[in-house]
């Protein structure tokens, strides 16, 4: 039991770096809170014209939902993890990157990071909703809508895959996080208002 304490608690540490703060760090760029959204994420972090920049926050915002899960994953059997553990660990590693203890609780809207953690618990459900985001993002240049499209489908999806399981709880919590994380840009697309990709 207290190794399960243990795994999520360092799954909130590993969710809670942004990348999108390390890597324009790194890049000699603004904080990505002080423009464009506010949103410290690859979508904001293309704003500033560095795609480089923007694809390795996209990277390091999945890898680390991913690497969360996989380490809960591939250590369980060893530390005789209880069932709600790797459900868990997945909310705390999204929770780490909506509200990271690093950045004063100011995170991003964990697309990225919620990508990360559906490959891991179950590739092909990653990639049909990886395609869905393709196809709405290719046809409507609008990241925010490609991305409540895929997270719209994600329950459905996880209770097709893992039936009436803690694992589809999980994903659900996070689908209704990522929503509410995308309050603004709801009201945006109702208006009009929401911004294109790379604008």
């Amino acid at each position: 039991m207290l190794a399960s304490f243990a795994f999520v608690l360092a799954a909130y540490l590993i969710g809670s770096v942004s990348f999108a703060v390390v890597t324009s760090a790194l890049f000699g760029l603004p904080d990505p809170h002080s423009y464009g959204s506010g949103n410290p994420g690859a979508t904001n972090v293309l704003r500033t014209g560095n795609r480089m920049a923007a694809v390795l926050t996209l990277v390091g915002d999945g890898a680390k939902g991913w690497l969360a899960v996989f380490l809960a994953q591939a250590f369980g059997p060893s530390f005789s993890f209880a069932e709600w553990t790797v459900p868990a660990v997945a909310v705390a590693v999204f929770a780490g990157h909506v509200f990271p203890v690093y950045h004063h609780f100011a995170g991003g809207k964990g697309v990225a990071t919620a990508a990360g953690i559906v490959l891991a618990l179950d590739w092909p459900m990653f990639a049909a909703l990886a395609a869905i985001w393709l196809v709405m993002a290719v046809g409507f240049r609008i990241s925010s809508l490609a991305a409540l499209t895929a997270v719209a489908l994600l329950p459905f999806g996880a209770f097709y895959v893992f039936g009436n399981a803690p694992t589809a709880w999980a994903i659900v919590a996070i689908s209704l996080l990522l929503f509410w994380r995308h309050r603004t840009n709801i009201r945006q697309l109702l208006d009009g208002r929401e911004r294109n990709i790379g604008r």
